[in-house]
Protein backbone atom coordinates (compact mmCIF):
# COMPACT_ATOMS: atom_id res chain seq x y z
CA UNK A 1 0.00 0.00 0.00
CA UNK A 2 0.93 3.54 -0.67
CA UNK A 3 1.41 4.90 2.88
CA UNK A 4 0.91 8.88 2.92
CA UNK A 5 2.04 10.47 5.57
CA UNK A 6 0.33 13.91 7.37
CA UNK A 7 1.31 17.29 7.68
CA UNK A 8 1.56 18.39 11.33
CA UNK A 9 -1.71 20.36 11.49
CA UNK A 10 -3.48 19.49 14.58
CA UNK A 11 -6.68 19.73 12.47
CA UNK A 12 -8.05 17.71 9.90
CA UNK A 13 -10.54 16.47 8.21
CA UNK A 14 -12.27 12.73 8.88
CA UNK A 15 -11.31 12.29 5.12
CA UNK A 16 -7.97 13.14 5.03
CA UNK A 17 -7.06 11.87 8.63
CA UNK A 18 -8.65 8.01 7.32
CA UNK A 19 -7.50 8.37 3.65
CA UNK A 20 -4.66 5.72 4.68
CA UNK A 21 -7.17 2.96 5.70
CA UNK A 22 -8.43 0.82 2.62
CA UNK A 23 -12.60 0.71 1.76
CA UNK A 24 -14.87 -0.31 -0.10
CA UNK A 25 -16.83 2.07 -1.30
CA UNK A 26 -17.81 3.80 2.06
CA UNK A 27 -16.67 1.25 4.12
CA UNK A 28 -13.59 1.25 6.12
CA UNK A 29 -12.60 -2.42 6.04
CA UNK A 30 -10.95 -5.15 8.44
CA UNK A 31 -7.84 -7.22 8.40
CA UNK A 32 -8.11 -10.81 7.92
CA UNK A 33 -5.82 -13.68 7.01
CA UNK A 34 -3.82 -11.09 5.68
CA UNK A 35 -6.13 -9.29 3.35
CA UNK A 36 -9.11 -6.47 3.86
CA UNK A 37 -12.37 -7.07 3.78
CA UNK A 38 -15.78 -6.66 4.32
CA UNK A 39 -17.81 -8.50 7.05
CA UNK A 40 -19.67 -11.89 6.05
CA UNK A 41 -22.58 -10.20 5.87
CA UNK A 42 -21.73 -7.24 4.68
CA UNK A 43 -22.95 -5.45 8.18
CA UNK A 44 -21.59 -1.80 9.41
CA UNK A 45 -21.39 0.82 11.86
CA UNK A 46 -21.27 4.03 11.87
CA UNK A 47 -19.22 5.87 14.04
CA UNK A 48 -19.24 9.12 15.75
CA UNK A 49 -17.17 11.99 16.97
CA UNK A 50 -17.91 12.25 20.76
CA UNK A 51 -17.02 16.00 20.60
CA UNK A 52 -19.29 17.51 18.38
CA UNK A 53 -22.00 13.94 17.41
CA UNK A 54 -20.61 14.30 13.86
CA UNK A 55 -20.29 11.15 12.03
CA UNK A 56 -16.27 9.90 11.43
CA UNK A 57 -16.72 6.97 9.36
CA UNK A 58 -18.51 3.52 8.24
CA UNK A 59 -16.87 0.50 9.43
CA UNK A 60 -17.16 -2.88 8.63
CA UNK A 61 -19.15 -4.62 11.57
CA UNK A 62 -17.90 -8.42 11.82
CA UNK A 63 -19.47 -11.58 12.63
CA UNK A 64 -18.79 -14.81 14.16
CA UNK A 65 -18.21 -16.19 11.20
CA UNK A 66 -15.60 -13.14 10.47
CA UNK A 67 -13.99 -14.18 14.38
CA UNK A 68 -13.83 -17.62 13.43
CA UNK A 69 -12.13 -17.05 10.11
CA UNK A 70 -9.39 -15.09 11.56
CA UNK A 71 -8.74 -17.58 13.87
CA UNK A 72 -8.27 -20.40 12.12
CA UNK A 73 -5.95 -17.92 10.05
CA UNK A 74 -4.04 -17.29 13.04
CA UNK A 75 -4.25 -20.72 14.31
CA UNK A 76 -2.83 -22.01 10.32
CA UNK A 77 0.26 -19.16 10.75
CA UNK A 78 1.72 -20.56 14.06
CA UNK A 79 0.81 -24.32 13.30
CA UNK A 80 2.35 -24.38 9.94
CA UNK A 81 3.61 -20.22 9.03
CA UNK A 82 6.88 -18.96 8.69
CA UNK A 83 6.39 -16.22 11.97
CA UNK A 84 7.76 -19.12 15.13
CA UNK A 85 10.22 -20.68 12.90
CA UNK A 86 11.73 -17.20 11.92
CA UNK A 87 15.11 -16.19 13.32
CA UNK A 88 15.47 -14.03 15.99
CA UNK A 89 16.90 -11.00 14.35
CA UNK A 90 14.53 -11.01 11.44
CA UNK A 91 11.67 -11.21 14.01
CA UNK A 92 13.22 -8.09 16.17
CA UNK A 93 13.78 -6.20 13.26
CA UNK A 94 10.42 -6.72 12.06
CA UNK A 95 8.96 -5.18 15.47
CA UNK A 96 11.49 -2.55 15.38
CA UNK A 97 10.29 -1.72 12.29
CA UNK A 98 7.00 -1.37 13.46
CA UNK A 99 7.97 0.98 16.30
CA UNK A 100 9.54 3.07 13.76
CA UNK A 101 6.06 3.57 11.89
CA UNK A 102 4.57 4.16 14.61
CA UNK A 103 6.69 7.24 15.25
CA UNK A 104 6.40 8.59 11.30
CA UNK A 105 2.70 8.11 11.36
CA UNK A 106 2.63 9.91 14.90
CA UNK A 107 0.89 12.74 14.04
CA UNK A 108 -2.03 10.85 12.17
CA UNK A 109 -2.14 8.01 15.00
CA UNK A 110 -2.60 10.56 17.34
CA UNK A 111 -5.77 12.69 15.31
CA UNK A 112 -7.18 9.20 14.49
CA UNK A 113 -7.62 8.57 17.96
CA UNK A 114 -8.69 12.39 18.93
CA UNK A 115 -11.19 12.17 15.93
CA UNK A 116 -12.34 8.56 17.42
CA UNK A 117 -12.13 8.72 21.17
CA UNK A 118 -12.44 12.72 21.45
CA UNK A 119 -9.57 12.91 24.11
CA UNK A 120 -7.26 16.00 23.71
CA UNK A 121 -4.31 16.12 21.45
CA UNK A 122 -1.75 16.52 24.02
CA UNK A 123 -3.10 12.80 25.41
CA UNK A 124 -3.54 11.39 22.27
CA UNK A 125 0.50 12.59 21.47
CA UNK A 126 1.50 10.76 24.66
CA UNK A 127 0.00 7.85 23.71
CA UNK A 128 1.37 7.24 20.47
CA UNK A 129 5.10 8.23 21.75
CA UNK A 130 4.05 4.98 24.37
CA UNK A 131 2.83 3.19 21.92
CA UNK A 132 6.14 2.99 19.77
CA UNK A 133 8.68 2.81 23.07
CA UNK A 134 6.43 -0.44 23.89
CA UNK A 135 7.11 -1.76 20.52
CA UNK A 136 10.67 -1.16 21.09
CA UNK A 137 11.31 -2.33 24.34
CA UNK A 138 9.73 -5.71 23.47
CA UNK A 139 11.93 -6.14 20.67
CA UNK A 140 14.52 -6.31 23.33
CA UNK A 141 13.29 -9.86 24.30
CA UNK A 142 13.23 -11.42 21.21
CA UNK A 143 17.18 -12.43 21.25
CA UNK A 144 17.56 -12.49 24.77
CA UNK A 145 18.01 -15.44 27.13
CA UNK A 146 14.35 -17.06 28.00
CA UNK A 147 15.32 -20.14 29.93
CA UNK A 148 17.20 -22.05 33.47
CA UNK A 149 18.95 -24.65 34.16
CA UNK A 150 18.79 -27.06 37.15
CA UNK A 151 21.56 -29.38 39.00
CA UNK A 152 19.24 -32.38 39.84
CA UNK A 153 20.24 -35.81 42.03
CA UNK A 154 20.94 -37.59 38.77
CA UNK A 155 22.62 -38.17 35.87
CA UNK A 156 20.51 -35.47 33.86
CA UNK A 157 21.17 -32.10 32.15
CA UNK A 158 17.77 -30.58 33.22
CA UNK A 159 16.72 -27.04 31.88
CA UNK A 160 13.62 -24.90 31.35
CA UNK A 161 12.71 -22.53 28.03
CA UNK A 162 10.02 -20.60 26.94
CA UNK A 163 7.80 -20.55 24.29
CA UNK A 164 5.13 -18.91 22.79
CA UNK A 165 1.66 -19.93 23.94
CA UNK A 166 -0.54 -19.95 20.23
CA UNK A 167 -3.21 -18.01 19.43
CA UNK A 168 -4.27 -15.48 21.17
CA UNK A 169 -7.31 -13.46 21.37
CA UNK A 170 -6.86 -9.75 22.20
CA UNK A 171 -9.95 -7.48 23.45
CA UNK A 172 -8.93 -3.91 24.12
CA UNK A 173 -11.40 -1.14 25.38
CA UNK A 174 -11.97 2.10 23.50
CA UNK A 175 -10.36 4.48 26.30
CA UNK A 176 -6.37 4.18 24.75
CA UNK A 177 -7.17 2.93 21.54
CA UNK A 178 -4.21 2.76 20.24
CA UNK A 179 -1.65 2.17 23.08
CA UNK A 180 -3.63 -0.63 24.45
CA UNK A 181 -3.13 -2.50 20.96
CA UNK A 182 0.77 -2.06 21.79
CA UNK A 183 0.57 -3.74 25.41
CA UNK A 184 -1.72 -5.85 23.72
CA UNK A 185 0.22 -7.14 20.19
CA UNK A 186 4.09 -6.01 21.23
CA UNK A 187 4.56 -8.82 23.66
CA UNK A 188 2.96 -11.47 22.36
CA UNK A 189 4.36 -10.71 18.94
CA UNK A 190 7.81 -10.82 20.73
CA UNK A 191 7.25 -14.01 22.09
CA UNK A 192 6.45 -15.69 18.59
CA UNK A 193 2.89 -16.02 18.86
CA UNK A 194 -0.30 -15.19 16.59
CA UNK A 195 -2.75 -12.10 17.14
CA UNK A 196 -6.74 -11.58 16.56
CA UNK A 197 -7.22 -8.54 18.04
CA UNK A 198 -10.60 -7.07 18.74
CA UNK A 199 -10.79 -3.46 18.94
CA UNK A 200 -13.44 -1.51 20.94
CA UNK A 201 -16.69 -0.99 18.42
CA UNK A 202 -16.28 2.58 18.96
CA UNK A 203 -12.86 3.24 18.70
CA UNK A 204 -11.51 0.83 16.24
CA UNK A 205 -9.48 3.33 13.80
CA UNK A 206 -6.22 3.52 15.14
CA UNK A 207 -5.89 -0.16 15.30
CA UNK A 208 -6.95 0.02 11.72
CA UNK A 209 -4.25 1.99 10.96
CA UNK A 210 -1.56 0.08 12.98
CA UNK A 211 -2.92 -2.98 10.34
CA UNK A 212 -1.71 -0.87 7.84
CA UNK A 213 1.74 -0.51 9.50
CA UNK A 214 1.51 -4.59 9.25
CA UNK A 215 0.71 -4.84 6.13
CA UNK A 216 3.40 -2.41 4.70
CA UNK A 217 5.88 -4.18 6.80
CA UNK A 218 5.15 -7.53 5.12
CA UNK A 219 4.31 -9.95 8.41
CA UNK A 220 3.37 -12.73 7.48
CA UNK A 221 -0.33 -13.56 6.88
CA UNK A 222 -2.32 -14.11 9.93
CA UNK A 223 -0.11 -13.32 11.93
CA UNK A 224 -1.39 -10.26 12.99
CA UNK A 225 -5.65 -10.11 12.45
CA UNK A 226 -7.79 -7.05 12.85
CA UNK A 227 -11.57 -8.20 13.42
CA UNK A 228 -14.20 -5.54 14.25
CA UNK A 229 -17.11 -5.70 16.05
CA UNK A 230 -18.86 -6.32 19.39
CA UNK A 231 -18.05 -7.95 22.35
CA UNK A 232 -21.18 -10.11 22.47
CA UNK A 233 -20.50 -11.07 18.70
CA UNK A 234 -16.66 -11.06 18.19
CA UNK A 235 -15.67 -11.10 21.75
CA UNK A 236 -17.59 -14.06 22.82
CA UNK A 237 -16.08 -16.06 19.71
CA UNK A 238 -12.53 -15.30 20.76
CA UNK A 239 -13.23 -16.34 24.17
CA UNK A 240 -14.91 -19.64 23.52
CA UNK A 241 -12.84 -21.22 20.45
CA UNK A 242 -11.00 -23.99 21.23
CA UNK A 243 -8.77 -22.97 18.44
CA UNK A 244 -7.74 -19.88 20.62
CA UNK A 245 -4.63 -20.55 23.26
CA UNK A 246 -4.79 -17.61 25.22
CA UNK A 247 -7.53 -14.77 25.78
CA UNK A 248 -6.20 -11.06 27.19
CA UNK A 249 -8.73 -9.15 27.86
CA UNK A 250 -8.59 -5.36 29.28
CA UNK A 251 -12.39 -4.07 30.67
CA UNK A 252 -15.11 -3.98 32.96
CA UNK A 253 -14.94 -6.53 35.72
CA UNK A 254 -18.55 -8.33 34.73
CA UNK A 255 -17.06 -8.27 30.99
CA UNK A 256 -14.02 -10.23 32.92
CA UNK A 257 -16.38 -12.60 34.60
CA UNK A 258 -18.03 -13.92 31.26
CA UNK A 259 -14.62 -14.31 29.63
CA UNK A 260 -13.47 -16.29 32.55
CA UNK A 261 -16.35 -18.49 32.21
CA UNK A 262 -15.98 -18.94 28.31
CA UNK A 263 -12.47 -19.95 28.15
CA UNK A 264 -13.55 -23.28 30.45
CA UNK A 265 -14.24 -24.72 27.17
CA UNK A 266 -10.44 -25.78 26.81
CA UNK A 267 -8.87 -23.99 29.75
CA UNK A 268 -7.35 -21.54 27.52
CA UNK A 269 -5.00 -19.15 29.18
CA UNK A 270 -6.04 -16.06 30.74
CA UNK A 271 -5.23 -12.38 30.91
CA UNK A 272 -7.78 -10.14 32.88
CA UNK A 273 -6.82 -6.51 33.90
CA UNK A 274 -10.22 -4.94 34.63
CA UNK A 275 -12.22 -2.16 36.88
CA UNK A 276 -11.04 -0.32 39.63
CA UNK A 277 -11.72 2.26 42.60
CA UNK A 278 -8.37 3.35 43.94
CA UNK A 279 -7.96 5.97 46.34
CA UNK A 280 -5.66 8.55 46.45
CA UNK A 281 -4.78 9.18 49.95
CA UNK A 282 -3.64 12.61 51.42
CA UNK A 283 -2.12 13.07 54.90
CA UNK A 284 -1.91 16.60 56.61
CA UNK A 285 1.42 16.85 55.95
CA UNK A 286 1.67 16.56 52.16
CA UNK A 287 3.48 19.49 50.30
CA UNK A 288 -0.40 20.90 49.60
CA UNK A 289 0.06 22.34 45.81
CA UNK A 290 2.00 18.97 44.79
CA UNK A 291 -1.34 16.83 46.01
CA UNK A 292 -3.55 19.34 44.91
CA UNK A 293 -2.28 18.88 41.78
CA UNK A 294 -2.26 14.93 41.62
CA UNK A 295 -5.30 14.65 42.95
CA UNK A 296 -7.26 16.18 39.55
CA UNK A 297 -4.65 14.31 36.94
CA UNK A 298 -6.29 11.71 39.22
CA UNK A 299 -9.52 11.84 38.22
CA UNK A 300 -9.86 14.40 35.02
CA UNK A 301 -6.91 12.96 32.98
CA UNK A 302 -8.96 11.61 30.19
CA UNK A 303 -11.81 12.23 31.36
CA UNK A 304 -11.78 9.60 34.01
CA UNK A 305 -11.89 6.88 31.62
CA UNK A 306 -9.13 5.38 33.10
CA UNK A 307 -8.87 2.01 34.83
CA UNK A 308 -6.47 3.28 37.29
CA UNK A 309 -8.28 6.51 37.79
CA UNK A 310 -7.85 8.01 41.78
CA UNK A 311 -11.41 8.21 41.82
CA UNK A 312 -11.68 8.04 45.26
CA UNK A 313 -9.90 11.03 47.30
CA UNK A 314 -9.52 10.48 51.35
CA UNK A 315 -8.24 13.68 53.10
CA UNK A 316 -6.75 13.68 56.72
CA UNK A 317 -9.37 15.98 58.71
CA UNK A 318 -6.85 18.78 59.57
CA UNK A 319 -6.62 18.85 55.58
CA UNK A 320 -10.52 18.59 54.37
CA UNK A 321 -11.61 21.92 54.33
CA UNK A 322 -9.17 24.03 52.90
CA UNK A 323 -7.78 21.03 50.41
CA UNK A 324 -11.60 21.06 49.36
CA UNK A 325 -11.71 24.70 48.72
CA UNK A 326 -8.50 24.71 46.65
CA UNK A 327 -9.51 21.57 44.47
CA UNK A 328 -13.11 22.97 43.59
CA UNK A 329 -11.57 26.42 42.68
CA UNK A 330 -9.01 24.38 40.52
CA UNK A 331 -11.92 21.85 39.03
CA UNK A 332 -13.85 24.53 38.03
CA UNK A 333 -11.08 26.15 35.68
CA UNK A 334 -10.46 23.07 33.49
CA UNK A 335 -11.22 23.93 29.98
CA UNK A 336 -13.30 21.49 28.48
CA UNK A 337 -13.74 21.14 24.68
CA UNK A 338 -12.93 20.12 21.46
CA UNK A 339 -9.70 17.37 21.67
CA UNK A 340 -8.49 18.99 18.37
CA UNK A 341 -8.43 22.99 20.23
CA UNK A 342 -4.98 23.27 21.62
CA UNK A 343 -6.39 25.15 24.38
CA UNK A 344 -8.71 21.89 25.44
CA UNK A 345 -7.34 20.09 29.17
CA UNK A 346 -10.25 17.49 28.86
CA UNK A 347 -12.40 16.62 26.17
CA UNK A 348 -15.36 14.39 26.28
CA UNK A 349 -16.87 10.82 27.43
CA UNK A 350 -16.50 8.59 24.17
CA UNK A 351 -20.23 8.44 23.10
CA UNK A 352 -24.03 9.47 24.46
CA UNK A 353 -24.69 5.88 26.24
CA UNK A 354 -21.07 5.80 28.45
CA UNK A 355 -22.32 9.79 29.51
CA UNK A 356 -25.87 8.80 30.38
CA UNK A 357 -24.46 6.01 31.96
CA UNK A 358 -22.02 8.72 34.74
CA UNK A 359 -25.13 10.85 34.88
CA UNK A 360 -27.17 8.59 36.16
CA UNK A 361 -24.47 8.14 38.63
CA UNK A 362 -24.20 11.37 39.37
CA UNK A 363 -28.14 11.22 40.04
CA UNK A 364 -27.35 8.33 42.39
CA UNK A 365 -24.81 10.64 44.61
CA UNK A 366 -27.46 12.90 44.95
CA UNK A 367 -30.17 10.44 45.65
CA UNK A 368 -27.81 8.61 48.78
CA UNK A 369 -27.08 12.02 50.04
CA UNK A 370 -24.10 13.11 49.25
CA UNK A 371 -22.94 16.49 48.56
CA UNK A 372 -22.18 17.40 45.02
CA UNK A 373 -19.91 20.49 45.24
CA UNK A 374 -19.28 20.93 41.64
CA UNK A 375 -20.04 19.83 38.49
CA UNK A 376 -22.62 17.48 37.92
CA UNK A 377 -24.21 19.11 34.47
CA UNK A 378 -23.63 17.91 30.74
CA UNK A 379 -22.24 20.93 29.06
CA UNK A 380 -23.34 22.41 25.29
CA UNK A 381 -26.03 20.74 23.43
CA UNK A 382 -23.90 18.49 21.52
CA UNK A 383 -20.89 16.30 22.55
CA UNK A 384 -20.43 13.97 25.57
CA UNK A 385 -19.01 16.66 28.11
CA UNK A 386 -19.81 16.74 31.62
CA UNK A 387 -18.24 18.94 34.14
CA UNK A 388 -15.85 18.00 36.46
CA UNK A 389 -17.97 16.60 39.25
CA UNK A 390 -16.67 16.32 43.11
CA UNK A 391 -18.97 15.12 45.85
CA UNK A 392 -18.29 15.28 49.63
CA UNK A 393 -20.00 13.99 52.49
CA UNK A 394 -19.91 10.45 51.62
CA UNK A 395 -20.21 7.30 54.08
CA UNK A 396 -18.39 3.71 52.82
CA UNK A 397 -21.45 2.07 51.83
CA UNK A 398 -22.79 4.28 49.20
CA UNK A 399 -22.87 3.23 45.25
CA UNK A 400 -20.70 6.12 44.06
CA UNK A 401 -18.05 5.07 46.50
CA UNK A 402 -17.85 1.26 45.89
CA UNK A 403 -18.88 1.08 42.10
CA UNK A 404 -16.85 1.86 39.22
CA UNK A 405 -18.02 5.24 37.36
CA UNK A 406 -15.35 5.43 34.69
CA UNK A 407 -16.03 8.61 34.39
CA UNK A 408 -14.67 12.91 35.88
CA UNK A 409 -16.36 11.82 39.05
CA UNK A 410 -14.50 12.19 42.66
CA UNK A 411 -15.96 11.20 45.64
CA UNK A 412 -13.99 12.30 48.99
CA UNK A 413 -13.73 10.96 51.90
CA UNK A 414 -12.36 11.76 55.22
CA UNK A 415 -10.10 10.34 57.95
CA UNK A 416 -8.64 11.03 61.00
CA UNK A 417 -5.04 8.49 61.40
CA UNK A 418 -3.21 6.20 59.47
CA UNK A 419 -5.50 3.28 60.78
CA UNK A 420 -8.51 4.36 59.29
CA UNK A 421 -6.58 5.75 56.06
CA UNK A 422 -5.41 2.28 55.47
CA UNK A 423 -8.99 0.45 56.19
CA UNK A 424 -11.29 2.67 54.10
CA UNK A 425 -8.32 2.45 51.46
CA UNK A 426 -8.82 -1.02 51.10
CA UNK A 427 -12.76 -1.34 51.62
CA UNK A 428 -13.60 -2.23 47.79
CA UNK A 429 -13.89 -5.06 45.68
CA UNK A 430 -10.95 -4.00 43.49
CA UNK A 431 -7.10 -3.45 44.08
CA UNK A 432 -6.73 -2.08 41.29
CA UNK A 433 -4.13 1.29 42.01
CA UNK A 434 -3.85 3.53 44.77
CA UNK A 435 -1.39 6.74 46.13
CA UNK A 436 -0.52 8.09 49.04
CA UNK A 437 0.72 12.23 49.80
CA UNK A 438 3.24 12.78 52.85
CA UNK A 439 6.04 13.81 53.39
CA UNK A 440 7.07 11.36 56.42
CA UNK A 441 8.61 8.22 54.00
CA UNK A 442 8.59 5.78 56.64
CA UNK A 443 4.23 6.30 56.79
CA UNK A 444 4.77 6.45 53.40
CA UNK A 445 5.93 3.25 53.20
CA UNK A 446 4.04 1.66 55.45
CA UNK A 447 0.75 2.82 54.03
CA UNK A 448 1.92 1.29 50.47
CA UNK A 449 2.95 -2.16 51.93
CA UNK A 450 -0.88 -2.52 53.62
CA UNK A 451 -2.90 -1.25 50.79
CA UNK A 452 -4.17 -3.99 48.73
CA UNK A 453 -3.38 -3.18 45.44
CA UNK A 454 -1.26 -3.87 41.97
CA UNK A 455 0.03 -0.14 40.91
CA UNK A 456 1.25 1.94 43.81
CA UNK A 457 2.50 5.30 43.70
CA UNK A 458 4.31 7.88 46.50
CA UNK A 459 3.73 11.75 45.95
CA UNK A 460 2.63 11.01 42.62
CA UNK A 461 0.00 9.46 40.67
CA UNK A 462 -0.39 7.82 37.06
CA UNK A 463 2.77 7.62 35.58
CA UNK A 464 3.24 3.98 34.27
CA UNK A 465 6.31 2.61 32.43
CA UNK A 466 6.25 0.32 29.62
CA UNK A 467 9.25 -1.33 32.00
CA UNK A 468 6.83 -1.94 34.96
CA UNK A 469 3.97 -4.47 35.16
CA UNK A 470 0.78 -3.45 35.07
CA UNK A 471 -2.43 -4.73 36.60
CA UNK A 472 -4.48 -5.37 39.94
CA UNK A 473 -5.48 -7.22 42.88
CA UNK A 474 -8.94 -8.57 43.74
CA UNK A 475 -11.92 -7.84 41.23
CA UNK A 476 -9.39 -5.76 39.69
CA UNK A 477 -7.75 -9.21 37.28
CA UNK A 478 -6.01 -11.73 37.19
CA UNK A 479 -2.02 -11.64 35.48
CA UNK A 480 0.31 -8.64 34.79
CA UNK A 481 0.82 -7.26 31.33
CA UNK A 482 3.51 -4.86 30.49
CA UNK A 483 7.56 -5.49 31.77
CA UNK A 484 9.09 -9.18 32.51
CA UNK A 485 5.89 -10.14 33.87
CA UNK A 486 4.41 -9.02 30.13
CA UNK A 487 6.08 -10.96 28.53
CA UNK A 488 6.51 -14.44 30.32
CA UNK A 489 2.38 -13.88 30.05
CA UNK A 490 2.76 -14.59 26.53
CA UNK A 491 5.42 -18.15 26.43
CA UNK A 492 4.52 -21.52 28.40
CA UNK A 493 7.56 -23.04 30.19
CA UNK A 494 8.96 -26.28 29.01
CA UNK A 495 10.96 -28.70 31.33
CA UNK A 496 13.75 -30.22 29.17
CA UNK A 497 15.69 -33.54 30.16
CA UNK A 498 18.54 -35.03 28.53
CA UNK A 499 19.36 -37.90 30.10
CA UNK A 500 23.66 -38.32 30.33
CA UNK A 501 23.84 -41.73 31.22
CA UNK A 502 22.14 -43.54 28.08
CA UNK A 503 21.69 -47.54 29.15
CA UNK A 504 18.25 -49.27 30.69
CA UNK A 505 16.53 -48.24 33.57
CA UNK A 506 16.49 -51.69 35.08
CA UNK A 507 13.13 -50.98 36.74
CA UNK A 508 11.46 -53.85 35.32
CA UNK A 509 12.82 -57.17 35.40
CA UNK A 510 13.49 -58.89 32.37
Amino acid sequence: MDMQTLTNDRTASPDELLRNLPRSGDTLLMYVDGRWCEASDGGTRELINPANDRPVATVAEGTREDAERAIKSARAAFDDGPWVEMNTVDRARLLTQVADKIDEYGAELSRIDTLNNGKPLRETEYDVTDAANCFRYYTGFVSKPHGQTFDVPAPSQTFVVLEPIGVCGQIIPWNYPLLMAAWKLAPALAAGNTCVLKPSELTPLSALRLATIFEELEFPKGVVNIVLGSGATVGAAIAESHLVDKVAFTGGTATGRSIMRAATGNLKKISLELGGKSPNVVFADADFDTAIDYALFGIYANAGQVCSAGSRLLLEDSLHDRFIDRLIERAKKIRIGDGFDPQTEMGPLVSHTHMDRVQNYIGVGVAEGAKMECGGERLGETGCFIAPTIFTQTTPTMRIVQEEIFGPVLVVQKFKDEAEAIALANDTVYGLAGAVFTQDIAKAHRFIRKLRAGITWINTYHPTYNEAPWGGYKQSGIGRELGTYGYEAYTEVKQINVNLAVEPSGWFSE
